[in-house]
């Protein structure tokens, strides 16, 4: 039927009958000359006319509203954002790494704690463009198992091209990388475990004469965002600042001279390859971090040549196994406190300091120029000792 098939029963319409009876009416149709039966006063015809209508149409709308001002709120309901990586980079967040893209594909697995291994939380999220980039956002604990020297992490995540966060935080960016660790106070951790960190890794790292700055900054927001969300989501109090107008401009290959290694002075290269050397122009650490690093000849994020000094203990505890197991032990004169080894592709040094353990450490790829490590060690470990404040420290290597 159509709709003119089902009139409305409350219609007063022109041609109704009257009690004078002309035309037929049906059965179940009272009298016209009976008083018409009104319904009550509560009834939904009687509430939506006259001056109920406009009544009750504001109660409906504001009910409607504060149901949508709810699912804003606790994200349900059609007018939810969409949230990725455990859910602590919102739809801007992620488009801000994409460059405004919003069409962006995320997966992570749940961040989780492995006990019988005895392992800090661990975690995996990544987001894909369908436009080829991809980031993939890393949680876990640093391993101290392995050591920070012969590690891809350390190579990547302590690579000269990134800048350090400052502000006490312990984390650095560049473009295409950037880690920043969760305060010990919120997570607890023993002296012998590595931090827990989220890193952020953004695919191949193109060693240019120029850091991105725009991008770095990005990722170390990124970064911060991650660990706010996480420490929110323990129950810790406060959050970390947003670290970029703090942080120093990012760091360019420079011109050194041959007595200035690295730009440190009196550090140089052994007479018989200086003039043999085939190292490129060294790309150094700018502002005061956790560690300071100097690298050349970048090779799939593996330098030729890598002099860094690890001043953050918290770091440091990389390098503690390490460094009582390598090659021929270097030893200090009047034996103060500090172990360390020489071997033909790394020398490696860790002092007690003021301000807790720090590692020095000089490695040559595969080993090929062990003349480089014994040339440099001892006098690097000295000049950077005396940077820090660590100083003097002598060190003597076997014969």
């Amino acid at each position: 039927m159509t709709d003119t098939d089902h009139p409305d029963p409350d219609h007063n319409h022109d041609h109704d009958h009257d009690r004078s009876g002309d035309g037929p009416r049906s059965a179940a149709e009272p009298p016209s000359w009976l008083p018409k039966r009104r319904p009550p006063w509560w009834h939904w015809r009687r509430l939506t006319r006259g001056r109920w209508r406009p009544a009750l149409a504001a109660a409906v709308a504001g009910a409607l509203l504060g149901a949508t001002g709810v699912a804003w709120q606790t994200d349900t309901g059609p007018f939810a954002e969409s949230r990725a990586c455990w859910s602590a980079l919102g739809t801007d967040e992620v488009a801000e790494l994409f460059h405004g893209h919003t069409d962006i594909d995320a997966s992570d697995t749940p961040i989780t704690t492995d006990h019988i291994g005895d392992r800090g939380p661990t975690g995996t999220c990544v987001l894909t463009s369908p436009r080829g980039a991809k980031v993939t956002i890393r949680a876990h604990q640093l391993d101290v198992r392995f050591g920070g020297a012969a590690d891809q992490w350390a190579d990547e995540y302590l690579s000269a091209r990134l800048t350090p966060m400052g502000g006490g935080l312990l984390g650095m960016a560049s473009d295409t990388r950037a880690w920043l660790a969760v305060a010990d106070g919120c997570i607890g951790r023993a002296d012998d475990d590595g931090p827990t960190v989220f890193d952020i890794d953004t695919g191949w790292t193109v060693h240019r004469d120029r850091v991105d700055a725009g991008e770095r900054d990005r990722l170390a927001r990124t970064a911060v965002r991650l660990v706010n969300h996480y420490m929110a989501d323990l129950g810790c109090g406060g959050t970390l600042a947003d670290p970029v107008d703090r942080m120093p401009d990012p760091p360019r290959f420079h011109e050194e001279r041959p007595d200035a290694l690295c730009g440190i002075e009196g550090l140089s290269l052994p007479k018989a390859r200086q003039e043999a050397v085939s190292y490129n122009r060294p790309l150094v650490t700018r502002g005061g971090g956790p560690v300071r690093t100097c690298d050349r000849d970048v090779l799939f994020d593996h330098p030729s040549l890598r002099l860094m000094t690890v001043e953050d203990p918290r770091l440091s505890v990389l390098y503690r196994n390490l460094a009582f197991d390598g090659g021929e032990p270097i030893k200090t004169p009047g034996d103060r406190d500090g172990s360390g080894f020489l071997r033909a592709d790394l020398g490696l040094f860790q002092a007690k300091c003021q301000t807790g353990e720090v590692t020095f450490l000089v490695r040559a790829e595969n080993g090929r120029h062990p003349g480089d490590i014994r040339g440099l060690l001892p006098r690097y470990v000295a000049a950077e000792a005396d940077r820090i404040g660590c100083g003097p420290l002598r060190i003597e290597l076997p014969g």
